[in-house]
């Protein structure tokens, strides 16, 4: 028989232990202020909307925002850490007792000079990912910097301090955007300070451009139907060919053609690629590359070996360049590791795996790459060094492999910065030295010396790329 005090003792634990449970409700609710680990951010959910924010020390500044059924499904919470999953990428943020309080009305003039330029060295000082690497001393980049921005500097001033200490920290990903006019301004400031000199004029070639002409060359029966950014068939003796011109462009976005005539394809397509928000941005390239893979998959089957051309690649999504790689791989693995900046460290490891196809092609595949083979494209051939059927041919890749942070100033400029680390699964970074190739055709380093290197004999250099692949075949 229990006694009066043993069911006053009962009970009294029984009150503990409900006074000690976690509120559920709470740890588990999305809505609230969350900050992001390592990437400035600040994101606010209520019942229906979201809202993010570029925060840095001195600045806080909406930048996106939409209704929460956009986003809501890759977010997962879990100990008041929200993670959202965007690709293989994985963004975890904390939660946050209140907001901010330089998120609340900021009284500062947006267009402010010097304002602007705190804004962007504080992010720089903050997130860029490779100050030692590059052996930047910060304090004394930064003191240069301020000391020619005053009260009579313009936004011409500020743009060309900007883009001077873009090059003096080397970052490959690093970029400021100002508007048409203050661009066109510079530019003429810049050419008026350049002493006329007697050159001999030379063709130039855009990527897209060269990469035309040489699929045309080597393609003896075209295969291409609704792509002008891939273009694919066969070459002599039953040999695939696949000419990728970027890593992004891909979505259907249901364009208005009256506006790609007005503005161009590219300037239309970001426009719109813009206003989705980011989860959206990323499924809508990858469902766009997966449905032309299929069927450039299905064209060249048969084919005894492939080719796979992005020496004139500079990027674009990362997603999209696994996409295109994984229809080689048979099963899943793991090809990489990314972390980012991270106050004076660095945020957990996220290892970044190659999923597989359905039906991958298992012959011989050469990866054709050169030091304008950039970005995501370096994540290809980062990534193709898991593949053993796969062998690069050409010149290293250019060696920009971090993502670009995307950052808007107050004055609406857009800017972006180096702000994450990618190595091979064995911790190896190629930041800058790009990954290697096979075989060393010892292409130019320059872009358009390569441009006319290739264009100016475009037999030879086919005859370079087969003799390269008999090469490897015979060892």
């Amino acid at each position: 028989m229990r006694t009066k005090a043993t069911l006053s003792a009962i009970l009294l634990i029984l009150i503990l232990l409900i006074g000690c449970k976690p509120n559920n409700d709470k740890n588990n609710s999305i809505k609230g202020i969350w900050e992001s680990i390592g990437y400035g951010k600040i994101l606010k959910i209520d019942a229906n909307t979201y809202k993010y924010f570029d925060i840095t020390d001195v600045s806080c500044l909406p930048v996106k925002e939409g209704d929460i059924s956009e986003v809501k499904n890759s977010i997962q919470i879990s100990n008041d850490t929200l993670t959202i999953e965007r690709g293989f990428s994985k963004y975890r943020y904390v939660r946050l007792n209140k907001f901010p309080d330089l998120c609340h009305e900021n009284l500062k003039d947006k267009n402010d000079i010097s304002y602007n330029f705190e804004v962007f060295a504080n992010t720089y000082k903050n997130h860029y990912a490779y100050l030692d690497l590059n052996n930047v001393d910060w304090d004394s980049l930064y003191k240069k910097a301020k000391n020619k921005i005053d009260s009579k500097s313009t936004e011409v001033n500020l743009f060309l301090v900007m883009e001077d200490m873009i090059e003096r920290l080397k970052d490959n990903h690093g970029s400021i955007e100002p508007t048409d006019e203050i661009y066109e301004l510079a530019e003429s400031q810049i050419q008026s300070e350049i002493e006329d000199e007697e050159t001999e004029e030379l063709k130039e070639y855009g990527d897209f451009e060269i990469a035309e002409i040489v699929a045309d060359y080597y393609l003896k029966e075209d295969l291409t139907k609704d792509s002008w950014l891939i273009k694919w068939g066969k070459m002599e003796n039953n040999v695939g060919y696949i000419q990728i011109k970027t890593m992004f462009l891909y979505a259907d976005l249901n364009l208005n053609d009256s506006l790609v005539k007005e503005n161009g394809y590219i300037s239309t397509y970001m426009d719109v690629f813009d206003s989705l928000n980011y989860e959206k941005q990323i499924a809508e390239e990858v469902i766009g590359i997966s449905k032309l893979m299929d069927t450039i998959m299905q064209d060249l089957k048969e084919t005894k070996h492939i080719i796979i051309d992005v020496r004139f690649n500079g990027g674009g999504q990362d997603v999209v360049a696994l996409e295109i790689l994984r229809r080689f791989n048979v099963d899943k693995k793991q090809i990489g590791v990314k972390k980012a900046r991270h106050n004076n460290d660095f945020t957990k490891k996220t290892p970044i795996y190659l999923e597989p196809a359905k039906n991958p092609y298992t012959k011989p595949v050469y990866l054709m790459t050169s030091q304008q083979s950039a970005s995501a494209t370096d994540m290809m051939a980062l990534s193709s060094m898991e593949l053993n059927n796969l062998k690069r041919i050409g010149s290293h890749t250019n060696g920009a492999i971090s993502d670009a942070l995307q950052k808007t100033l107050p004055n609406g400029w857009y800017f972006s910065v180096s702000n994450e680390i990618y190595t091979d699964k064995n911790g190896k970074l190629y930041e800058n030295i790009g990954v290697p190739v096979h075989y060393e055709l010892n292409y130019p380093k320059d872009r358009q010396t390569f441009f006319r290197y290739v264009v100016n004999d475009l037999e030879q250099d086919k005859k370079n790329t087969l003799n390269a692949i008999s090469e490897l075949q015979s060892e």
